[in-house]
């Protein structure tokens, strides 16, 4: 905990203008004094606005005089105050700023008038009417998609919904893609969560569609943000009830590839929120692959490998989400919440192999591997505490906040072995997995003016996990299942990441605005394996830098330019350190490499973005650039390697990852949205970019262009019906040994609204064209080898979701609450 003393320090000397008085008004040189009081209100609903902030400014330089919150009643006073001239600004979230100019203060005031703010969303007795939001959204530091607002996500996944998302893709194996990097760190509700630490593919296609409100891509995070995360952040936010009273809803689908049934009910009583949510959901995939491999034995020596599998998932899970918002006092909140899930799932696969090379008659196999519901099993608890003190001038804030996730994991398979006339080798594992992750974080905001803002902060994040599998095989020889002590091993590993921040913005003029910060991470790793004397130790510091200028123009401030620097860190998670050999193929082995180090990545860009009526747009050139990057790296060794009994002349084709690359990429994102007529909305969004990765120690390397799209159309029309139709594009993948191809999809929904738009009943069809999608991977090492993969996934898919929302709501909403944000880790299959 040393390392968290200086900022400890500096926070404890921020504590004391916490609670001091307030900066003293520019006409403090005036001998009288007066008195300003007044009540803010609901504009529609007339109640009193509770907690709302007010602030006292100087009328000529706009700096803060004075402060006060609202009480119960809407009422706020400042009762002396030095005679001058000053303005009123009125704010609190989920309503429109409302600033009163040219108040004049002498020895008798007048009375006030009553404020009205207009609240930003309105509820229509029961049933909720939103203010137009675009689908897309850009933001100083990040771009932010309503997934609420796209109907054809109804019924689906979290992997179907960032398809969509500008920037975002998936590879091949389900893992998110930053424009083109996997190197992101995916947040749920601005935290991390023990549902993605096993698999983040299996994961996102788990959670269903219908939990996520929005989804923020941030490309340039502040210093008060993780280092980790060399491609950028990628936040889900799930919905969650932020009006007073009680509201529920119930959504059912039914489908070919997956089923679901979810739950929600909320409640806002006075000082106490509740969010509640209950989840079902079943998912089911196949994909068949076809691989051709030549493998170098020597000169003028090849073996040929020809494969055939068949693969099936069957997927189930269940997930909780409860979460509490308390409100202490007028200036203190206390938050708890808990997320769980218990996830299970089974598999078979078929694979025919055939591997021909000179000298050796190698008999064509088939494997039948099983992965059973009960021996695959994957239960997850995230719990979160929370406590925030808002001071006495707007923005200044306190925050404690602790996160403890943890998660369990069981993989096993059974392996059966069929040669000639019947089975000749059996083989079994098991591989338990555990993750715990235990994280505390301190930040204090101290605004210096009406626009400047100071923040420091301090965090600590202590991670252990482990991974204990186990094989044992059957070579019919009478001796039975015995273990592969080779292939056999414990690993426990523990990453503690100490780090202190100091951040500074600010506005001049209403035009132009600053922020820059530093962020200093501490990162301590050990890793052992019980069963041998091989262990890690890694050891460093590193200081991370950030700067962001924007300036606004044009008519009304509509045009936006941007520019920023950061650097950022890429962790391994335990999915890549992972020694774990995983070979039911046969003829190919995976594992990760305890080894790895952290990436450092230097990232620029420019930013542009406009709006004019109903139309937006929204372009950014960026470089990145990563001197030890993190690659998915094959090579073939002798089957004796991987299996000691083997005295075949064969090879096995050996996947792991090593920091082995250089990675530049050039590029550029286009976003845009417009409404040629007010029933129709069309939203686009490319982007594109060139990728050199480089390898100096394998003298291997590639370099090409590489692009993806979505466009998606949606029309409303009268008696509740709406269509929406989306395409998404991704082009080929630049790997270090070579490529991957490009691939498109499709939707179509149908939506009618119900029950006074209480209900709603949507259709949506998937690639209802195409059966299957190709993915097709190339690799080539000269004097080694050359690969072709060629997987087709069984992708048409139909599905039905009902949707029924209930309760009665007012539109009081709820004060902000701070959130924890570790967004740390590289995750995936590496990449790029």
């Amino acid at each position: 905990m040393k390392y968290l003393l200086p900022t400890l320090a500096l926070l404890a000397l921020g504590q004391p203008l916490l609670v001091q008085g307030q900066v003293p008004a520019a006409a403090s040189s005036a001998t009288s004094q007066g008195q300003l009081v007044g009540t803010v209100l609901h504009a529609t609903t007339k109640q009193p606005v509770e907690f709302a902030t007010v602030a006292l400014l100087t009328q000529t330089s706009g700096a803060v005089v004075a402060s006060s919150v609202c009480d119960t009643g809407g009422k706020f006073s400042f009762p002396k105050v030095a005679a001058g001239e000053y303005k009123l600004s009125i704010s609190f979230v989920g309503f429109e700023t409302k600033v009163v100019e040219h108040i004049q203060v002498g020895s008798s005031s007048p009375k006030l008038e009553t404020f009205l703010l207009v609240p930003t969303a309105q509820q229509l007795g029961e049933v909720k009417v939103t203010g137009e939001r675009e689908l897309v959204e850009n933001k100083a530091d990040r771009l932010v998609y309503n997934a609420e607002k796209d109907q054809s996500n109804t019924g689906g996944t979290a992997a179907d919904l960032l398809k969509k998302v500008p920037m975002l893709s998936l590879d091949p194996d389900g893992n998110p893609e930053l424009r083109g990097s996997t190197s992101v760190r995916v947040l749920i509700n601005g935290k991390p969560s023990g549902m993605l630490a096993n698999n983040i593919a299996d994961a996102l296609r788990r959670l269903p569609a219908d939990q996520v409100k929005s989804v923020e891509v941030i490309t340039s995070p502040s210093a008060k943000y993780d280092a980790e995360g060399s491609g950028g952040i990628i936040n889900i936010i799930l919905k969650k009830n932020a009006a007073s009273g009680t509201t529920g809803s119930f959504t059912a689908t039914a489908g070919n590839m997956n089923n679901s049934l979810n739950t929600s009910l909320n409640s806002r009583r006075g000082k106490l929120a509740v969010t509640s949510e209950l989840g079902l959901a079943a998912y089911y995939n196949r994909y068949r692959s076809v691989i051709s491999r030549t493998d170098v034995l020597a000169p003028s020596e090849f073996a040929e490998l020809n494969q055939r599998t068949f693969t099936r998932n069957y997927n189930q899970g269940i997930t909780g989400r409860l979460n509490l918002d308390y409100d202490l006092t007028e200036k203190d909140v206390l938050t708890l919440g808990a997320n769980t899930e218990l996830f299970r799932y089974r598999g078979t696969r078929t694979v025919t192999s055939t591997y021909l090379a000179p000298s050796l008659l190698d008999e064509a196999y088939s494997r039948d591997v099983e992965w059973p519901y009960a021996d695959n099993r994957f239960p997850s608890v995230d719990v979160n505490a929370g406590y925030t003190h808002t001071g006495k001038q707007p923005r200044q804030e306190l925050s404690v906040l602790g996160l403890l996730s943890t998660s369990v994991g069981r993989q096993a398979y059974f392996l059966n072995q069929t040669r000639g006339e019947g089975i000749d080798y059996r083989e079994t594992n098991v591989n338990t997995s555990r993750n715990r992750e235990l994280t505390l974080q301190v930040d204090y905001a101290q605004p210096t003016d009406s626009t400047g803002l100071l923040e420091v902060g301090s965090k600590a994040i202590l991670r252990t996990a482990g991974s204990d599998y186990v094989i044992a095989a059957d070579s019919l020889n009478g001796r039975g299942l015995v273990q592969v002590p080779s292939r056999s091993n414990q690993f426990d590993y523990s990453q503690d990441v100490y780090a202190g921040y100091l951040s500074y913005g600010f506005s001049v003029r209403k035009v132009y605005s600053f922020k820059a910060g530093t962020r200093v991470e501490h990162t301590r790793v050990t890793g052992d394996f019980v069963s041998s004397e091989a262990n890690v130790r890694q050891q460093y510091t590193n200081i991370v830098p950030n700067l962001l200028f924007s300036r606004d123009f044009g008519a009304d401030k509509a045009q936006k330019l941007k520019i920023s620097y950061t650097r950022r860190i890429q962790r391994p998670s335990i999915w890549l350190l992972n020694p774990y050999l995983n070979v039911n193929n046969g003829r190919s082995a995976s594992s990760g490499n305890p080894n790895l180090r952290a990436e450092l990545t230097d990232a620029y860009e420019l930013g542009y973005s406009t709006s004019h009526k109903s139309s937006t747009l929204n372009l950014s050139g960026y470089w990145r650039q990563t001197n030890n990057a993190i690659q998915n790296v094959s090579t073939t060794l002798p089957a004796r390697a991987i299996f000691p009994d083997d005295t075949t002349n064969t090879s096995v084709l050996y996947n792991t990852f090593q920091n082995v690359a250089r990675r530049s990429t050039y590029g550029l994102s286009v976003t845009g949205s417009t409404k040629p007529n007010p029933k129709w909305t069309l939203n686009a969004t490319v982007n594109a970019f060139y990728l050199t990765v480089k390898s100096p120690l394998l003298s291997v390397g590639n370099q090409g262009l590489m692009y993806n799209g979505n466009l998606t159309s949606a029309w409303t029309f009268e008696h509740g019906y709406s269509l929406q139709a989306s395409m998404y594009v991704n082009s080929r993948r630049i790997l270090l040994q070579g490529d991957a191809s490009g691939f498109q999809t499709h939707t179509l929904s149908v939506k009618k609204e119900l029950f006074e738009k209480k209900g709603s009943l949507t259709l949506n069809l998937e690639n209802p064209f195409s059966r299957t999608i190709l993915f097709r991977t190339d690799l080539a090492v000269p004097d080694s080898y050359s690969l072709r993969s060629d997987t087709y996934a069984y992708n048409r898919a139909i599905r039905l979701s009902f949707n029924y929302q209930f309760g009665a709501t007012s539109s009081d909403p709820a004060r902000p609450r701070k959130s924890i944000r570790n967004d740390d880790q590289k995750k995936g299959e590496g990449g790029n």
